[in-house]
């Protein structure tokens, strides 16, 4: 009889787990902590990104929203990771033009479109060219000829091989007609050391990694890319008033998940991250560090990425930029 009693409970306990386990499954989004991918190191701009991210989806949903850095490989080895991770909306990753740009410089474990679900652009953010203070420049035009009276003398940094700031480096050489010496590193925050350091002289990256260098007076800011002058930045020219008008780069930065992630979750990600962007609070924190809000719906985020693989594609042709 005991015996039978046991099998009895036993069966109620199975079949209480048989029915417990779809209701765990139909549990709303999110139900969790998130986790969002940085794949660089910490103390560059992604970093910042991220935590643009992080905090409204903390505040809409009052869940933990935890940022992993995982850097290394050109981005491959966070980026590889986000496309085998479940695509259940637990699992994000942050990303930059660079993005789409590093699969055409090395062979990668991942496709930048297929293995992954565009969610939202996060912001977009103008690039500046910084100079060491100890360069004897003051302006565009001095820096121009002070390099081309010394080719291959000025050390520049990149964060890493195939970023856009490498290309955008590289596009700015053909547009100026100089030659300088490149020193890659593995992110912004390992960059922005060596350029405080002194290790390079030159410093062109995305105006959230350069800003507080400038305020600081560590960094002669030489020019801004776009059409009029950043109002974070006002007495910095933009390259057209410096004498560059055909230097136009940008860059972007946008929220993935794995391929498959269901349109539900979808939906709700990106139209919470579009609500933040639209704040007067949350375009003011951003401006701070010299990010515009950049609200661009999944299908839009997917036709930027095909647009600026093109364009930059186009670069590492004319440039004949090779992986190192």
């Amino acid at each position: 009889m005991k015996l039978m009693l046991a099998h009895a409970r036993a069966a109620l306990l199975c079949a209480g787990c048989i029915f417990a386990a779809p209701a765990a499954a139909q549990a709303p989004y999110p139900n969790k902590s998130i986790r969002i991918v940085s794949p660089y190191p910490p103390g560059g701009s992604t970093s910042v990104y991220a935590q643009f991210v992080a905090s409204p989806l903390m505040d809409a949903w009052g869940k933990q929203v935890l940022i992993d850095n995982r850097g290394g490989g050109n981005t491959l080895i966070g980026s590889d990771h986000v496309a085998k991770s479940t695509p259940d909306g637990y699992t994000l990753m942050v990303v930059t033009t660079t993005h789409v740009i590093v699969p055409q410089l090395m062979k990668t474990p991942y496709d930048p479109f297929r293995d992954f679900t565009p969610v939202s652009t996060i912001g977009r953010s103008e690039l500046i060219l910084g100079v060491h203070p100890s360069l004897p420049v003051r302006n565009l035009k001095e820096f121009i000829a002070l390099a081309k009276a010394r080719p291959g003398e000025l050390n520049y940094g990149t964060s890493g091989s195939g970023s856009v700031t490498h290309l955008a480096v590289e596009l700015f050489r053909l547009e100026a007609g100089i030659n300088m010496t490149r020193i890659p590193y593995k992110g912004s925050g390992p960059q922005i050391t060596a350029f405080m350091g002194g290790e390079i002289e030159v410093y062109l990256n995305a105006a959230v990694n350069i800003a507080p260098l400038i305020k600081a007076n560590r960094a002669r800011a030489l020019g801004i890319t776009g059409e009029q002058r950043h109002p974070s930045f006002p007495s910095v020219p933009t390259f057209a008033e410096a004498g560059l008008p055909s230097y136009k780069p940008t860059s972007w930065s946008g929220l993935l998940a794995p391929a498959g992630l269901p349109r539900p979750i979808l939906d709700k990600l990106s139209q919470e991250i579009m609500r933040a962007q639209r704040s007067p609070e949350y375009a003011a924190k951003m401006r701070a560090y010299g990010v515009e809000p950049f609200v661009n719906t999944p299908e839009q985020f997917t036709e930027l990425m095909k647009v600026d693989s093109g364009r930059y594609a186009r670069v590492i042709k004319d440039a004949n930029i090779r992986m190192d």
